[in-house]
């Protein structure tokens, strides 16, 4: 139960920060997706089936605070937690790099999967040359504050009642 309200403390609270924090910490245009990262953290600690249904869940509910449409962060945030903790449980060595690293490519195909969906959604401006660069730089401030978020994520993933995460 502790578990579960420390999970919804970390969603709340990376929301918060993204929506109101970065919002004005730009660069050039680009914010990060810490709820994505947060996705990802948890792949690394419980796998892919935990961390898409994390990402699911702090997606949609990211996506009441956006104009886009409902459900968009959600699903690329579902299928990048899932890709992640396969790729992450497939992994024979870590490295101190190895979140930073994935989190600038969660970003990548996270951002491709919003822009795609959104433009086939019948959204206008979603494949441009801006959407594009943002994406970007947005994937690089991702695996920038990649370490505090995982360490935010760990300590509300942390199972009080078995003392550690539940894959290791």
């Amino acid at each position: 139960m502790v578990r579960r309200v420390r999970l919804v403390l970390l969603v709340v609270s990376l929301v918060v920060l993204q929506t109101t924090v970065f919002t004005h910490l730009r660069v050039f245009g680009a914010i990060p997706d810490l709820c994505l990262v947060a996705t990802v953290a948890i792949a690394f600690e419980e796998g892919p089936e935990r961390a898409a249904l994390f990402g699911f869940l702090s997606g949609l509910f990211l996506d009441l605070f956006l104009s886009s449409p409902l459900g968009l962060s959600a699903l690329s945030q579902a299928v990048v937690g899932y890709g992640v903790g396969m790729f992450h449980g497939a992994m024979l060595r870590e490295s101190p790099a190895m979140p930073a690293f994935l989190c600038t490519a969660a970003g990548l195909v996270g951002g491709a999967i919003f822009a795609l969906v959104g433009a086939v959604a019948g959204e206008a401006g979603y494949l441009t040359g801006t959407s594009l660069r943002v994406i970007l730089i947005a994937a690089v401030y991702d695996g920038v504050v990649a370490l505090p978020v995982f360490a935010f994520a760990r300590w509300a993933d942390h199972d009080t009642d078995l003392g550690y995460s539940r894959r290791h």
